[in-house]
């Protein structure tokens, strides 16, 4: 019949959430243009002209992503900054820079054409290994190549996300610098075709607190600019076309899970006290000072591990004793009257700085990191150590060393830092002789010699996302075996059950400030292994406080004693699971 009202049907598309919320907006279907450079031949006599092009495009390239980073350190933090350390580190790379000269010097074609072809073979050659970390950096080589192309070709950047209404951006891929770009004013959300929830781009997406999909193949031909949908970051669903009553069930949805927040705002100021009087310190993990401000909004008990490599990224020299001394003091006066603990510096793995003469190795994560790393460089770890003990006036910072594997490291450890001490009071600079040392307990030889180590220290901090790698064997950004990355495998327990008894045998506590402490469906399992200190996320502090206020310590004690027992992973999660839901299951995503 003319005129009729067209019936739209409400479909539904399922990809892998990545960041939880909902939105409902109209669509904005991205497709990123890529440039197409079609082979030039160049006089010999103007290729100096060329390489001088070249520069010019890699000089701007970094302008550009430097005021990304810079952009995105203002607005989350330095952490979700750092992502952009790789991008930085593709225009300094010296073999995709000197195949591209070799390139144009051996085939006179123009310096676009030679640079897209060298960029397109360096990312097929990275894609044929079965990496995942290395496909991840495919995708931030295919963003910078792009944008040095377009400085070459005279473009404007491309922005994702320039649109004037409120939209949900639909794309094949979405870099971490779209992402970075995002007006929040404007996009409510994105779900993309590719990606993995380890992905730069889901990192980011969930410290913008943006909800996002990944995944969802094929979706950018099923949706259409402007049409009506739904995201469900929670359960990873794009709605098309949501009826009256799937709207009616989300806004209830929404409301609910606004409640809770806040509630948990209203409980910021109060004690991580479980319902039996069992008090959990509750800190938080930080990269710089800066965000001091996001620890004391989400009520944590000063910080349980202030992660100070970042203070070394990007940038062409260490960072000297003044510097450090001013950054660790600002955190410190900042956090009265409660403590930080400063790690010290822990490169090497998957931390990789420029300022640091640090060599390739082929197996990184086994190799020289870490406590390793600064017990080799005695004269960076010094300058560290020295700043730390002179901050520590203020007496509430403590210091921690990451990666001990071993008694030998630790009492070398310490001898430097009595070094240092002795050097302080030589010259009459004020600080701390007294201060508290702690060691990361990351290894499982750390662990069988606990006891010994708990002999020299002031407290253990269990660093759980590398104690469960190296004890179970598996690199958690495989894909292929992350199935088996596992925290609740019954050896994990066993062995923080084994550190919180040698600590507690030397009157010392113990701490967890790895991705366990900050999930809040395990947080019944480590209260009960007998954890005295949980230092998560800022932004999981809230959640983790509730969950202990909403349980009795003596039940936990039981339930860890019943999953001790077990030899099941999948059973363990699931006793935490129950416990979790019955105590708080609101909180529950």
């Amino acid at each position: 019949m003319r005129g009729a009202k067209k019936i739209l049907t409400e479909k539904r598309f399922r990809g892998i959430p990545v960041a939880h919320g909902i939105a409902h907006f109209p669509a904005l279907v991205h497709f990123a243009e890529d440039e197409e450079v079609f082979a030039q031949t160049v006089p010999e006599h103007t290729l100096p002209a060329e390489i001088a092009r070249f520069e010019a495009a890699l000089i701007a390239t970094r302008i550009e992503l430097l005021k990304i980073q810079q952009k995105i350190a203002s607005a989350i933090g330095s952490h979700d900054a750092s992502i952009f350390d790789a991008h930085l580190l593709v225009v300094e790379d010296r073999t995709l820079i000197d195949e591209v000269l070799r390139s144009l010097e051996r085939d006179h074609f123009c310096i676009e054409y030679v640079f897209q072809e060298v960029a397109r073979r360096y990312c097929r050659t990275l894609e044929a290994i079965d990496d995942p970390y290395l496909r991840e950096r495919v995708v931030d080589i295919e963003d910078v190549s792009r944008r040095v192309l377009r400085h070459l070709l005279g473009k404007a950047p491309q922005n994702a996300a320039a649109h004037d209404q409120p939209h949900i951006i639909i794309a094949h891929n979405f870099t971490p610098s779209d992402t970075a770009q995002l007006n929040r004013e404007l996009v409510y959300g994105f779900v993309t075709e590719i990606g993995s929830k380890t992905s730069h781009t889901a990192i980011m997406a969930r410290s913008l607190e943006i909800p996002a999909i990944v995944g969802m193949q094929g979706i950018c031909q099923q949706i259409q600019i402007g049409d009506d949908i739904l995201i469900d970051g929670y359960n990873g669903l794009l709605i098309l076309n949501p009826s009256e009553s799937t709207l009616a069930e989300y806004e209830s949805l929404s409301r609910e899970k606004e409640e809770v927040v806040e509630r948990l705002r209203l409980i910021r100021e109060t004690a991580s006290t479980t319902r039996d009087g069992r008090h959990i310190v509750l800190s938080a993990n930080i990269d710089l000072p800066d965000e001091m401000s996001d620890v004391a909004a989400n009520g944590a008990e000063g910080v349980g591990l202030f992660r100070t490599e970042f203070l070394y990224l990007n940038r062409a020299t260490p960072p000297n004793e003044d510097e450090q001394f001013q950054h660790y003091r600002s955190a410190a006066e900042q956090a009265l009257p409660h403590s930080v603990i400063i790690r010290t510096l822990d490169i090497g793995g998957d931390k990789v700085a420029s300022s640091l003469d640090i060599r390739e190795e082929e197996n990184p994560f086994l190799g020289c990191r870490a406590i390793r790393f600064c017990l080799e460089n005695p004269r960076i770890f010094k300058t560290q150590l020295r700043a730390i003990l002179r901050a520590a006036t203020t007496n509430n910072i403590r210091v921690m060393y990451p990666m001990i594997s071993g008694i030998e490291e630790l009492r070398r450890a310490n001898a430097i830092l009595e070094e240092c001490k002795q050097e302080l009071s030589v010259q009459g600079i004020p600080f701390n002789p007294w201060i508290e040392v702690g060691v990361m307990i990351e290894t499982p030889s750390a662990v069988f010699i606990a006891d010994h180590l708990a002999r020299e220290v002031r407290f253990f901090s269990i660093g759980t996302n590398d104690l469960i790698q190296y004890a179970i064997a598996v690199d958690r950004l495989n894909d292929r075996i992350a199935h088996l990355y596992n925290p609740t495998h019954p050896s994990i327990l066993r062995m923080i059950k084994m550190v919180v008894e040698s600590a507690r045998a030397r009157g010392i506590w113990t701490g967890v400030c790895g991705e366990m402490a900050s999930d809040i469906l395990l947080t019944p399992l480590l209260i009960g292994l007998g954890v005295e200190e949980l230092s998560a996320t800022s932004a999981a502090v809230p959640r983790v406080k509730k969950a202990v206020q909403s349980l009795d310590s003596a039940a936990c004690v039981k339930l860890a004693a019943q999953a001790l027992e077990s030899d099941d992973s999948a059973e363990i999660l699931e006793l935490s699971r129950a416990m979790a839901m019955e105590q708080y299951g609101d909180l529950m995503d």
